[in-house]
């Protein structure tokens, strides 16, 4: 006899997640602003309980409470779905211009977003024949600090966000290439504003180097980076060319407004 696979619950096991999940879905019907009784009445819940779970989403900008007792949906769910919508779309016009830089270079070409702190890989096109062994799987992270993709984002960061950064992250290193001083950090991200490019010059793996260029949504906003992974002894600078333009069909796919 064969074993069925389990299926997700239907619901979530936790009441309040539960709880939660219908306030949202009250408040998403919708448009303007909904009072407390109505959500209450909506939801089955005591007045006493919504209001807990409602104070609790605000305090997460889940939630807005435009005026004493009524309640809408908060901007950090937009930011939220935006961040996925820009996940989804950069991949889906990346993808092919991807695949004909790698044609072009036989290296690995890397697509990363920031996270946090930190960069994730959210896709790669490589192949055996560029010598070079994949470490990091999609879906794999990496700090900023230790990344051209992650100084790229660094260098869009005004000087007092990257000082917090570097006092949150200690900028711990990985190996003897590594920034892990505040003043050359900064010395680096400066050369990164100047050039629009960015390189990491064995800092996250031995052996490894790499090229980056920025990917822009149609606000000129940096979403994602476009890098080049090869060994060291192998790295060519005339590279840089097609990576800038290939980031830039990307960033057009995107409607990019390139900044100046």
């Amino acid at each position: 006899m064969t074993k069925r696979a389990k299926q997700p619950p239907s619901t979530p096991s936790v009441q309040v997640i539960e709880r939660m999940f219908h306030l949202l879905e009250v408040l998403a019907a919708r448009e303007d602003a909904v009072s407390l009784k109505d959500i209450s009445d909506k939801t089955g819940l005591h007045p006493s309980t919504a209001h807990r779970i409602l104070n609790d989403l605000t305090i997460g900008r889940f939630v807005e409470r435009p005026q004493a007792g009524s309640y809408r949906l908060g901007m950090r769910l937009l930011e939220l779905g935006n961040l996925v919508k820009a996940r989804l779309s950069v991949r889906d016009a990346a993808l092919t211009p991807m695949r004909g830089l790698h044609k072009l270079i036989q290296q690995p070409v890397n697509l990363s977003l920031r996270q946090g702190d930190e960069i994730v890989y959210v896709e790669r096109v490589f192949s055996e024949r560029s010598g070079m062994q994949v470490v990091r799987a999609i879906g794999g992270r990496a700090p900023l600090h230790l990344t051209s993709v992650g100084k790229l984002f660094l260098a869009c960061d005004p000087p007092q966000r990257v000082r917090d950064y570097a006092t949150r992250t200690g900028l711990v290193g990985n190996t003897r290439n590594s920034l892990t001083q505040l003043a050359a950090l900064e010395r680096e991200l400066l050369q990164c504003r100047q050039t629009g490019v960015a390189r990491d010059n064995e800092e996250l793996e031995i052996g490894v180097r790499c090229m980056a260029a920025g990917i822009y949504d149609d606000q000129g906003k940096l979403v994602a980076g476009l890098s080049i992974s090869a060994p060291a002894d192998r790295i060519n600078e005339n590279w840089l060319d097609k990576l800038r333009a290939t980031a830039g069909e990307i960033s057009a796919a995107l409607g990019s407004a390139q900044p100046n």
